[in-house]
C-alpha cells in the first residue's frame, strides 16, 4: 500500500527501486485528493488523465532500464500561479479564468524533466498578492488543521494539499512571505530561496518589476526538509530568459558544519507587534534546540526591522499600485477580488522626488540588515506572531502577518520555514531559519536539525 504521507525523498526512492510502480503512487495521491479536497478547496485543476498516462510511461521507462531523472514517475501538484501547458493557469484573476498557457513557466518544465508528473494545481489569491488564498475564481482555500482557519496566502493551496498528504511537493511564490507563512500555518516546511536563484519564467508575477524585482522569489513546499534539499537544485540556475538569476553554485547542507555556527535569534521587535505566548514557547523551544548544537545563540534584533512598516507602502504602493493594475490590465480583469484591494487599502501615489527616495531607503535597507548579520551565520524569528487566523482576518491590525517576513523580501535573503510546535488549541507554529545570501545550505542544515528534535510535520486531523 502506498503512504501518501511519505517523504518526496522516500516516494522516489521506492518508483526507482520497482517497490512501488509510478501508477499506484499516483493513484493513491489522486485518491487522497479525492478525499480531502472538497474540505480544503486546495486543488482548483486536475490533469488526472494526462497524470496517469505519463505514469504508465514512467513505469514503462523503468522497465526498459531507460535512465532517471531524480523525480521519475513521482506526482506533484503547482501552485496556479506558475504556467503549465495544456493546464488552465488562472493567477486567481478573472480575466484568466479560461487562459491555458502554451508552454511550461521554467521551474514547471525544470521539474517534469527531472521525471515529476504534474496533478493539478492548488489555488492561489488574486495575482498571488494577498496573505490569504481566496479568489473570485475558486473562492476560500481552507486550513487542514481546522477549516475555519486560513491555510495562509499566497501559496495557500499548496500547503494545505501538501500538508494533508495529497502531494509531496508543491512551489510556492514569495513575495512578502508567501511559502513561509502558508507553511508555518499549515505545519510544513518550504524555502525561499536567495533573490536571483530561481527564474520566474512563466510566473503570474513575473521578473522585471523594477524597485519589487527582488522581493519575488519561488521554492519549494513539503513535509519534510531533506525534500526541499533535493527539489531546490532542480529548478535553480540561469534560464536565459530572466535577467536577475546569477550562476552562483548550490552548496550542500550536508557539509554544514553546525558547531561552528553563530545564531542570532529575536522574538518582539520594540513598538510593533509582539508574539504571542505559544508562539514565544516554540521559538525559545527552537533556540533551546540549537543552543545544544551550534556555537552560540545570542538574542540580538536587526535594527532595520522596525522601518519596514513603511517600507511596503512607500516602495511596493508608491506609484499608487500602477503595477498591479498593469498586470490586471493585461489579463482582462476588469473586476477584482476583497483581499487585493486590502493589500493595498489607502495606499496613495507620492511625488516622484518621494519616490525615488523610496528606493535609496531600500537600499540603505539591504545595507543595514547586512551589517547586522556580519558576525551571525543565521537568523531564527517567529515566521507570524500567531498561529493561522479565522478566514479573513489577516490584515487585521492585529495580524499583520508579513511583518516578521517581508523584511527579508527586501533584503533578499534565503529562509526556511518549518514547525516546530503547536499552540495551546493544536495549530501548528513554525519558525524561519534566516542566512546570508546564497546560503540556503545554513538555512537547510539547521531545519533539519530543529526537524529532529521537534518534530517538524504532524499529520492534520483531516
Amino acid at each position: 500500500m502506498v503512504d501518501t504521507f511519505s517523504s518526496l525523498t522516500e516516494i522516489s526512492r521506492a518508483i526507482r527501486e520497482h517497490e512501488v510502480s509510478a501508477s499506484e503512487v499516483l493513484e493513491a495521491h489522486l485518491a487522497r485528493i479525492d478525499e480531502v479536497n472538497p474540505t480544503l478547496n486546495a486543488v482548483v485543476q486536475l490533469c488526472a488523465d494526462r497524470a496517469r498516462a505519463e505514469a504508465a510511461e514512467a513505469d514503462a521507462a523503468i522497465a526498459r532500464g531507460d535512465e532517471l531523472g531524480p523525480l521519475h514517475g513521482v506526482p506533484i501538484t503547482l501552485k496556479d500561479s506558475h504556467d503549465t501547458e495544456g493546464v488552465i493557469t488562472t493567477g486567481g484573476t478573472l480575466g484568466r479564468k479560461d487562459f491555458v498557457p502554451e508552454a511550461d513557466s521554467t521551474v514547471t518544465a525544470r521539474l517534469r524533466d527531472a521525471g515529476a508528473i504534474l496533478m493539478g494545481k492548488t489555488n492561489t489569491p488574486e495575482l498571488t498578492l494577498s496573505g490569504e488564498t481566496d479568489n473570485l475564481i475558486y473562492g476560500q482555500s481552507r486550513n487542514p488543521f481546522n477549516p475555519e482557519r486560513t491555510p495562509g496566502g499566497s501559496s495557500g493551496g499548496a500547503a494545505a494539499i501538501v500538508s494533508a498528504g495529497g502531494s509531496p511537493l508543491d512551489l510556492g511564490s514569495d513575495t512578502g512571505g508567501s511559502i513561509r507563512l502558508p507553511s508555518h500555518f499549515s505545519g510544513i516546511c518550504g524555502i525561499k530561496p536567495t533573490a536571483g536563484r530561481v527564474p520566474r519564467t512563466g510566473h503570474i508575477v513575473p521578473w522585471g518589476m523594477g524597485a519589487l524585482d527582488a522581493w519575488t522569489t519561488i521554492g519549494p513546499m513539503c513535509r519534510y526538509v531533506e525534500d526541499l534539499a533535493l527539489s531546490l537544485p532542480i529548478i535553480s540556475g540561469p534560464d536565459g530568459i530572466d535577467p536577475f538569476i546569477h550562476p552562483v553554485p548550490l552548496r550542500d547542507p550536508a557539509d554544514v558544519d553546525l558547531a561552528s555556527l553563530n545564531i542570532a535569534w529575536y522574538c518582539d521587535v520594540d513598538g510593533y507587534l509582539d508574539a504571542d505566548d505559544d508562539t514565544r514557547a516554540v521559538l525559545d523551544a527552537a533556540v533551546t534546540a540549537l543552543a545544544e548544537r551550534v556555537g552560540s545563540v545570542e538574542n540580538d534584533t536587526p535594527p532595520p526591522l522596525a522601518e519596514y512598516v513603511d517600507m511596503w507602502p512607500r516602495v511596493g504602493g508608491g506609484d499608487g499600485r500602477a503595477w498591479v493594475q498593469r498586470m490586471l490590465d493585461k489579463w482582462g480583469t476588469t473586476e477584482e477580488s476583497e483581499f487585493l484591494k486590502k493589500a493595498f487599502d489607502q495606499i496613495e501615489p507620492t511625488d516622484t522626488d518621494v519616490f525615488t527616495e523610496s528606493l535609496e531607503y531600500q537600499d540603505r535597507f539591504r545595507s543595514e540588515m547586512l551589517q547586522f548579520i556580519q558576525p551571525y551565520d543565521a537568523i531564527v524569528a517567529p515566521v507570524a506572531a500567531r498561529p493561522a487566523p479565522e478566514h479573513g482576518q489577516t490584515y487585521s491590525e492585529e495580524l499583520r502577518t508579513m511583518f516578521y517576513t517581508g523584511p527579508y523580501n527586501i533584503a533578499g535573503w534565503p529562509g526556511t520555514a518549518l514547525r516546530c510546535g503547536e499552540s495551546s488549541d493544536g495549530l501548528p507554529i513554525g519558525v524561519q531559519v534566516l542566512a546570508h545570501p546564497w546560503r540556503e545550505d545554513v538555512t537547510l542544515a539547521l531545519a533539519a536539525a530543529l526537524e529532529t528534535d521537534l518534530g517538524g510535520w504532524q499529520r492534520p486531523p483531516i
